[in-house]
């Protein structure tokens, strides 16, 4: 069987998937009977289509986007420094330890009060999209690191490798498992809390207050669609960065290859 039959049978069966929670969806509405309560797909998709015309849909989805992603790279960043030097230090890595571990703990509503408190609504959502991502990453780029096969760096150490190259052979390759996974779940994370925050804190031009007037308007079908949108935003934005991580790590081998 070639690939290509087995990607359109993957998609057949994708769109077979999607086609019967539609209709379990619409049948749900049907019996409600209410669409206030539970509106209909159709409801949806034509109120979504009135919401793409208007510049304020795009305006909101910018704003959200580029807030919500600079906390989750500037999370990278930092949770990735913090391991390595976790890694090169036991004292700092035992330090640190509480501190993550109070962040795992802490509710993310408790973070989005305090971050209103300190310094308003404008960065909220970057802020604690970064405090949602931050011990997800930290976690796992430490545990890559010192599951890093110990023999391979013994190796190393025989040849006389350059420390760059260590990292560029040895390391990366065996943290990147590891970050590839965490960033998995940080992406859904950071953007489930990420709008959470705004909808509390109503940040001007965001999907959070465009979420929040949906619900005091009793727009059911506004609040599905941009619920719709947050899914779609999301689901296509973890696509393109996990695959830019895979491109990396095939340049990588081969360039350790060669």
């Amino acid at each position: 069987m070639t690939t290509s039959i087995i990607k359109n049978k993957k998609t057949g069966q994708k769109l077979m998937i999607l086609g019967f929670w539609l209709i379990v969806w619409q049948l749900a509405s049907i019996a409600i009977g209410h669409e206030l309560l539970m509106v209909s797909p159709l409801s949806v998709i034509q109120t979504l289509f009135g919401m793409v015309g208007e510049s304020t849909f795009w305006s909101a989805i910018a704003h959200s986007f580029v807030r919500i992603i600079s906390g989750f790279f500037l999370g990278i960043a930092v949770a990735t420094l913090l391991a390595v030097i976790s890694a090169a230090n036991g004292l700092i890595g035992n330090l640190l330890s509480p501190f993550f571990g109070v962040i795992k703990s802490i509710p993310v509503a408790s973070f989005i009060i305090l971050v209103l408190i300190w310094s308003g609504s404008g960065s909220l959502s970057a802020v604690i999209s970064f405090l949602i991502v931050l011990p997800i990453i930290y976690t796992n780029v430490l545990e890559g690191i010192r599951n890093t096969d110990g023999k391979l760096l013994e190796m190393a150490d025989v040849f006389q490798v350059s420390s760059l190259m260590k990292i560029k052979a040895i390391y990366i390759p065996a943290v990147l498992p590891f970050f590839t996974s965490a960033c998995k779940v940080a992406l859904g994370l950071c953007w489930k809390s990420g709008i959470a925050a705004e909808v509390i804190g109503l940040p001007g031009n965001s999907i959070g207050e465009q979420l929040y007037n949906a619900k005091i308007f009793l727009s059911t079908g506004e609040l599905f669609g941009w619920t719709l949108v947050i899914v779609a935003i999301s689901f296509l934005f973890e696509k393109f960065f996990l695959t830019m991580l895979r491109r990396f790590e095939r340049r990588l081998i081969g360039g350790a290859l060669a």
